[in-house]
C-alpha cells in the first residue's frame, strides 16, 4: 500500500475527528468565504451543509478509505479525489459503518447518491461515468439533510475555472 499503514491512517483520521469535528456544522445560512482542504461545503434548494473531511487523493488512500473506522461523528466525512473524471466503483470491504456515497462531476455537481451502503458488503457500488469526487458521510445523513442530485460542492480540489460554486 505505501504511505501510512492502515493503523497509522486510522489514528490520523481519529485524531482529525477530535481536533476538527467541532468546526463542522449544518446551517441554512451562508458560509464564510474560506475554502480549506479539510472542509467541504454543499448547497442546494434544501439549504447548506458543511463537513470536516480527510482527503483521499492517491491510490493508497483511496484503497484504504474508511475501512476499519468503528464510528464517525455526524459532521465528518472523507472526500475521494481522482486526477481526472472517470467511472468509479466502491465496495464496503472491511468497512464497519453504513455510509452514504455522494458522487460528483469535476464542476462539483452531485450526480448520484448511494444511500446506506451496507458494512462489509462486497457488491460494487457504481458512481457512473464522469465522476471526479466522492464524499462519504454517515449512512442516512444525505437524506436527513436533504442533499440531492444537482446539489453543489465547494472545495479547493474542484477546478475553480469550471466550479459551480467556486472558492
Amino acid at each position: 500500500m505505501g504511505g501510512r499503514g492502515a493503523v497509522g491512517q486510522l489514528k490520523h483520521f481519529r485524531l482529525g475527528f477530535i481536533t476538527c469535528a467541532a468546526s463542522a456544522f449544518y446551517a441554512v445560512a451562508g458560509f464564510a468565504a474560506e475554502c480549506r482542504a479539510d472542509l467541504v461545503q454543499l448547497r442546494g434548494d434544501w439549504g447548506q451543509a458543511q463537513f470536516t473531511v480527510q482527503v483521499a487523493d492517491d491510490s493508497a488512500e483511496r484503497a484504504q478509505g474508511l475501512m476499519h473506522v468503528a464510528e464517525m461523528p455526524r459532521s465528518v466525512g472523507m472526500l475521494f479525489f481522482y486526477p481526472r473524471a472517470q467511472s468509479v466503483s466502491f465496495w464496503m470491504k472491511n468497512t464497519l459503518i453504513p455510509l452514504d456515497m455522494i458522487f460528483m462531476t469535476p464542476d462539483g455537481r452531485v450526480s448520484r447518491i448511494h444511500e446506506n451502503a451496507v458494512p462489509g458488503d462486497l457488491t460494487p457500488i457504481s458512481g457512473g461515468e464522469g465522476v471526479q469526487l466522492v464524499l462519504e458521510i454517515n449512512g442516512g445523513l444525505a437524506r436527513a439533510i436533504g442533499i440531492s442530485e444537482g446539489s453543489e460542492l465547494r472545495h479547493p480540489l474542484v477546478d475553480q475555472k469550471n466550479a459551480l460554486w467556486p472558492c
